[in-house]
């Protein structure tokens, strides 16, 4: 079984983080949220409070397959502005594991190298910080071990490509039936 490990900061965008979570658990990935703020409580952009699973203090990546950045502000700034993640953003990347980011957050990515001649997607406005990427008009781009999506609106789109991705397009297909989702 994979294991995933999305990132909350404060003012995550509770649909984007929440969303990828619960539909991973439904595919039956493991899947644990993590908190960059030095406390299990996060509170989302719009005052929401989610309890973590785990501090990224107390986390150790190498049995990690995936890792995932919500969006929304200042949450997107926050998970820039931790070192820590950023590390371990750049080493996922430099070993071709796999990240997801949704939103603003693939401008954490941008603004430290990593999308250099990928294709990738953002929420609009941010595009001048996804150095070196090659943008799409798309819900959601995946090259190789790099899943985009734009917006709190495509999170549904993004989780079901992470799916994918970990698992297999059947499996994602099926979720998708069984949540009564149609998509573009």
């Amino acid at each position: 079984m994979s294991k995933v490990g999305i990132f909350l900061a404060d003012g995550f965008e509770e649909i984007e983080g929440l969303t990828v979570v619960d539909l991973l658990r439904r595919a039956e990935i493991e899947i644990d949220m993590i908190s960059i703020t030095k406390k299990r409580e996060v509170t989302g952009a719009h005052q929401i409070v989610v309890l973590a699973d785990k501090l990224f203090e107390e986390v150790s990546f190498e049995t990690y397959d995936m890792l995932v950045l919500p969006g929304g502000m200042p949450g997107t700034k926050n998970l820039g502005a931790c070192e820590g993640l950023v590390t371990l953003l750049k080493q996922f990347a430099k070993e071709k594991k796999n990240i997801s980011a949704i939103c603003a957050a693939p401008s954490v990515l941008g603004d430290n190298e990593i999308l250099k001649g990928k294709h990738a997607i953002c929420y609009p406005g941010f595009e001048e910080r996804l150095k070196g990427a090659v943008i799409e008009e798309k819900n959601v781009v995946v090259d190789e071990n790099i899943i985009t999506s734009k917006g709190m609106g495509t999170a549904i789109d993004f989780g079901l490509a992470i799916i994918e991705k970990l698992v297999n397009q059947k499996t994602a297909l099926k979720l998708k039936a069984a949540i009564c989702y149609k998509s573009e």
